[in-house]
């Protein structure tokens, strides 16, 4: 990569807003915001999980219960079902009523699990089990036609049953001890209850036949022993609440009577004849199951509720997480707006401050010392001190260092004027200095040209003359640029513009190459013929510097309404238009000396000012279309007078 491609490459600190104190505020203030949201999210996430939780059990123990009922049903029809294969013609009637509460109990079952649209993993499952229980209709022809064994009729309604327990046990979403724990003793106690009615069940066929056959004794007891292990694990998970009302349970009469049948049915044990009396022993025991079946409902309103209260708090948690979320944005909001004030603010005023004190107060002040007299005092003056505003420190410190700038540029700008106003006197001096000697050398050279007689001679003091005449000039462009007048080279009454003219030309040093062409009559105010002159030599002498030696400078001259113009014309190299442009700046007063080392412009411009002429550079027009410049100077009729007054002449 290049150094060119590296540069254009952005800084790894720049984001959007970063060059702004506000937008750094709230990139500062946005990371740990950003991890407080993320820490609130977490909160937020975890309790919208437990609430979701609680209302995924509620809804889950709701089909249990009515899946228990289901099987309270099938047990009920399985039991009385094996006592009529068992040769107890007295259950038909019973089997045929119970079959319609089963289906009644199996609509009822369907429709919650249509409401409930089978869209959690227990409806899924208990949707599922339901095969088994439609596959009973076989078993149920079977019977129906005296075709069934009662073994395997037995066993077919057991898998269906089953398969309902298994399908409705199942663990609570979520992390709720509590609650896993309760569902665990519902499924306990739903196997307890199983093992009982299966057991009513299997010895109502065995005392309606007689005997035990085959492995039905077997199977009796390992139902017994099965019965034993899941009254173990109801033990361990249930609370003494529900352990008392399970105790309560088998402690009944008609548990006790059931337990006696038990007895005498553990005596046929070897296949001899058991003389129980079969509805004896299913109504001790449908009582059993009954009581059972109202712990069941009990535990599971218990299970429902305690779902219900953690879906409840978390649902508030929820809110308070949701709230603190919004405060802590709100708060980090607030923060940064108010952080980001205390800062903006006082810049800003800093700002304005120094603002106003660059467009206006410094300005004004170094006006006020410059135009100052020379025995006024140059300080920083009035409304240059500024008050500090409050604030914290830094700021204090940004706007005292401000002040100092300020007073030092004020003391800047006092030293300068003090050392213009030096220098400026001090050329006037010497501008002074040197018009007295050179009046003095031109009176002595006018002495000697009146007493010499040698041509020769006379010559070189006419060459001295003129030299000393340009070396006035000079001196006197120093007054001009000092600011002073140049007195005392006066003339009472009125000159004419061709004598003005003619003085101008005098005062050049190749005033050979000039050439009046035309300078219409005018006649020009005394007071005005000094600096006039002085003017027009300026734009002679430059006009003849720019220009071929072999090409002369035309002066022209005529009358405009009440005023008087002359042009200065050469046709030298010539200007640009932007360098006529500065020029132009300059003659009118609009650029200052210390911009370009022009001094003739600035002279001319400084005499044109006093006088209130307009002087103005333009390309020289012609037919050969030759390069040159134009110097029009258009003069005021404060400075014209009429024609019939009487010229001075010029000494």
């Amino acid at each position: 990569m290049t150094r060119t491609q590296r540069r254009l490459l952005p800084h790894p600190l720049t984001f959007p807003g970063w060059h702004s104190i506000r937008g750094r505020m709230a990139i500062v203030l946005a990371v740990p915001t950003c991890l407080l949201l993320v820490v609130t999210g977490l909160g937020v996430a975890d309790r919208a999980a437990d609430w979701s939780a609680g209302r995924e059990t509620a809804d889950r123990v709701e089909l249990v219960l009515k899946a228990q009922d289901l099987v309270r049903e099938l047990q009920r029809e399985r039991g009385l079902t094996n006592g009529l294969l068992g040769g107890a013609t007295a259950y038909r009637d019973d089997v045929a009523a119970q079959r319609a509460r089963t289906d009644a109990a199996r609509t009822g079952f369907d429709a919650l699990l249509g409401a409930d649209g089978a869209e959690s993993d227990a409806a899924a499952a208990l949707e599922a089990a339901l095969t088994p229980v439609t596959a009973l209709a076989v078993e149920r022809r079977q019977v129906d036609a005296g075709s069934a064994q009662r073994i395997p009729t037995l066993a077919a309604y057991t898998k269906a049953i089953n398969g309902l327990i298994d399908a409705a046990a199942a663990e609570p979403a979520g992390g709720d001890h509590a609650l896993a724990d309760a569902l665990g003793t519902l499924q306990a106690l739903a196997r307890v209850t199983e093992a009982v009615a299966l057991e009513r069940g299997s010895l109502n066929g065995v005392f309606a036949a007689g005997r035990f056959k085959g492995h039905e004794f077997l199977d009796f007891t390992e139902v017994r022993a099965d019965r034993l292990a899941f009254l173990r694990q109801y033990t361990q998970l249930a609370t003494p609440a529900q352990q008392s009302a399970l105790g309560a349970a088998f402690a009944t009469p008609e548990a006790r009577r059931a337990t006696q049948y038990e007895k005498q049915a553990e005596r046929g044990a070897d296949g001899s004849r058991l003389t129980v009396d079969p509805r004896g022993w299913w109504s001790s025991m449908t009582a059993l199951v009954d009581q059972l079946h109202d712990v069941q409902r009990e535990i599971g309103s218990d299970v429902r509720l305690r779902a219900d209260r953690a879906g409840d708090a978390a649902t508030g948690q929820l809110g308070g997480f949701i709230g603190l979320g919004v405060l802590i944005l709100a708060v980090a909001t607030a923060l940064a707006v108010l952080s980001s004030r205390s800062i903006t603010r006082p810049l800003v005023a800093l700002a304005d401050e120094a603002d106003s004190v660059a467009r206006a107060g410094l300005p004004a002040a170094v006006a006020r010392i410059q135009e100052a007299d020379p025995g006024d005092e140059l300080g920083p003056g009035p409304g240059t001190s500024r008050r500090i505003p409050d604030g914290a420190r830094e700021f204090t410190r940004l706007a005292t260092a401000l002040h100092n700038v300020e007073n030092t540029a004020i003391g800047l700008a006092a030293e300068q004027a003090v050392l213009r106003r030096n220098s400026t006197e001090s050329l006037a001096s010497l501008g002074r200095r040197n018009q007295a000697l050179l009046s003095r050398q031109l009176g002595l050279i006018t002495t000697l040209e009146s007493q010499e007689i040698d041509p020769d001679a006379l010559g070189e003091l006419f060459e001295l003359d003129h030299l000393a005449t340009r070396m006035r000039r000079n001196a006197e462009s120093l007054l001009v640029l000092a600011g002073e007048e140049l007195s005392p080279r006066t003339w009472p009454g009125l000159v004419t513009a061709a004598e003005v003219v003619q003085s101008a030309i005098a005062e050049v040093e190749q005033y050979q190459r000039v050439a009046v062409v035309d300078v219409q009559e005018g006649r020009i105010r005394g007071q005005a013929v000094a600096e006039l002159s002085h003017l027009l030599a300026e734009l002679i002498e430059n006009a003849l510097v720019f220009s071929p030696p072999s090409r002369p400078v035309e002066i022209y001259g005529w009358r405009d309404g009440g005023e008087y113009c002359l042009a200065v014309v050469d046709r030298g190299s010539g200007m640009t238009a932007e360098e006529l442009a500065r020029s132009n700046a300059r003659l009118a007063g609009r650029e200052p000396f210390l911009v370009a080392p022009t001094l003739g412009h600035y002279v001319v411009g400084t005499l044109a000012t006093r006088l209130g002429a307009q002087v103005e550079l333009c390309p020289t027009q012609g037919p050969d279309e030759t390069a040159g410049v134009t110097a029009y100077v258009a003069l005021p009729t404060s400075l014209v007078h009429a024609p019939e007054a009487q010229p001075a002449t010029v000494g």
